[in-house]
């Protein structure tokens, strides 16, 4: 039985190392061209599986009180790591679940902030930036029905400057910003797997100030988890505190 034991704590600590690289590396290789992205997106999953089968052995072999050949600690690190990589991502996806399939969303579903420079950027991007119309409209009204134009008391050309200092702020990257025109594009990361948004914030004079609207759009994906509507929103809040 000592053996048994022993034998399912250095499965444990091997499958734990094996579900933290699927998990973690796979990602991190397709954002770094290292790996395609088929290939890391199976490799998430089946690291969670393999993660939650090695946190069920370990707390096995806690529970059982043999003897543990790999020494206790690294077991119980075993554990922690297992519980990470197998529940953490499912916490982190689960407000994004209920998102609607939809990666377009702008605060002026009417007449939608347009791109200019990013368009070359998305030369390859599988996701076209000609808007869904009424239908996506419908649907994004149903989901998000905060997301709105904002006034700020500021002319056109300051809130672009205010937008750029509040889009550098959130770790955007700056393609364009055109105070006359009213215009600035920025195209913003994830860490995981490496997904760019690109994003459009649209500044129109408008009565003591500007209208300012702001439009957001994955390159890649037929849903977001409800990224780029998160994103408008935060960056609203910010600029509606720089521009106050």
């Amino acid at each position: 039985m000592a053996g048994s034991s022993g034998g399912m704590a250095w499965w444990a600590v091997w499958m734990a190392a094996l579900g933290a690289a699927l998990v973690v590396a796979a990602p991190l290789g397709h954002r770094f061209g290292v790996l395609p992205l088929g290939p890391a997106l199976l490799a998430v999953p089946v690291g969670m599986l393999i993660s939650l089968i090695t946190l069920l052995l370990t707390l096995l072999v806690l529970l059982g009180g043999r003897p543990m050949p790999a020494g206790r600690q690294v077991v119980i690190g075993a554990a922690l790591a297992a519980a990470v990589t197998g529940l953490f991502p499912v916490v982190l996806a689960l407000p994004g679940l209920r998102a609607p399939a939809i990666h377009d969303i702008t605060t002026d579903t009417a007449t939608p902030p347009e791109f200019d420079a990013v368009v070359a950027l998305r030369a390859n991007a599988p996701n076209s930036l000609e808007y869904g119309g009424a239908d996506l409209a419908a649907v994004q009204q149903e989901s998000y029905p905060d997301l709105d134009t904002l006034v700020v008391g500021v002319p056109p050309a300051q809130a672009v400057e205010h937008a750029r200092e509040v889009a550098t702020s959130m770790g955007w990257d700056i393609v364009a910003a055109d105070g006359a025109a009213g215009r600035l594009e920025a195209s913003d990361t994830t860490f995981w797997f490496g997904f760019t948004d690109d994003i459009v914030v649209r500044a129109r004079a408008a009565a003591g100030g500007s209208e300012v609207d702001v439009r957001s759009v994955s390159r890649v994906g037929v849903g977001d988890l409800g990224a780029n509507a998160k994103r408008i929103r935060t960056f609203l809040e910010r600029l509606a505190e720089a521009s106050s």
